[in-house]
C-alpha cells in the first residue's frame, strides 16, 4: 500500500476521522495496529499523526515500555465531531444514529429529574430530537438560535437567547448540526456541564475536558 496521503478531500477526511477515532479510544495502541484498523500502509498512519500533531489534533505523551501515547486534544475532539456530523450527514445513517442517541439523552434527563428542556440550535438534529421527545419523559420549552428567523419550529417557539425563554427549564440539549461545538461551549459557560447534554455522535465533552492529562 502506497504511503502517499490521499489527495481527495473526502478520502483524506474519511482518514483522519478514522485516526481521531482510534486515538481516543486508546490513545497507547501501537501505529501498525491503527493502521491494520484503517486497512492503510502504516507509513500513513505515521504521516497522518505528524499532521494532526502538527494541527495540534493531537499530542504525543510517554506510555509504559519507552513507547509512545497519543492523546486528543480540545480542538482534535472539535475536528473528530466535525468529520463524524459531517459524514453522518451525507448518509441515511443520520437519522438512526440521532434517533438513538436523542432517546438515550432523554432517559438520562429523566434520571437526572430534567423534565424541562431547552434545545440549542435549530437543524435537521433539532427536528430528529423533537421527534424523540413526543411521548417522551421530557417537555420542549423553546428552541435557541441566535440565527433563526423563524419564531416557531414544529410549533415550538424559537428564540435567539436564553435570557429570552420565557419559562423555566432544567437543562439545554444540543441540537444543533454546523455549530454543535460553540453551542456546547457557549451553553456549558452559561449552565454548567451537569445541565447540558448532549447525543454521543457529536463527541462533545466539556472545554478543556480530556481522556488523558
Amino acid at each position: 500500500m502506497a504511503n502517499t496521503i490521499p489527495t481527495d478531500d473526502r478520502d483524506s477526511d474519511r482518514l483522519v476521522l478514522g485516526l481521531l477515532t482510534s486515538v481516543e479510544i486508546d490513545g497507547a495502541r501501537s501505529q501498525r495496529r491503527i493502521a491494520a484498523e484503517l486497512g492503510i500502509a502504516l507509513g500513513l498512519v505515521n504521516a497522518y499523526l505528524r499532521r494532526a500533531v502538527k494541527k495540534g489534533f493531537v499530542k504525543v505523551g510517554q506510555a509504559p515500555a519507552r513507547r509512545y501515547a497519543y492523546y486528543l486534544t480540545p480542538q482534535g475532539f472539535s475536528e473528530k465531531s466535525r468529520l463524524t456530523v459531517e459524514f453522518l450527514s451525507s448518509s441515511f445513517s443520520l437519522f438512526r444514529r440521532a434517533k438513538e442517541d436523542y432517546s438515550r439523552v432523554f432517559d438520562r434527563a429523566q434520571v437526572l429529574g430534567f423534565t424541562r428542556i431547552v434545545f440549542a440550535g435549530k437543524s435537521d438534529l433539532c427536528e430528529i430530537a423533537i421527534l424523540c421527545a413526543v411521548d417522551g419523559p421530557v417537555s420542549i420549552v423553546a428552541v435557541v438560535d441566535a440565527d433563526e428567523a423563524a419564531s416557531r419550529f414544529f410549533g415550538i417557539e424559537v428564540v435567539p437567547s436564553y435570557a429570552e425563554v420565557a419559562e423555566p427549564f432544567d437543562a439545554v440539549v444540543v441540537t444543533h448540526l454546523n455549530k454543535a461545538k460553540d453551542v456546547f461551549d457557549q451553553a456549558v459557560g452559561m449552565f454548567g456541564p451537569e445541565r447540558v447534554l448532549t447525543p454521543d455522535l457529536l463527541g462533545l465533552r466539556p472545554p478543556g475536558m480530556q481522556r488523558v492529562e
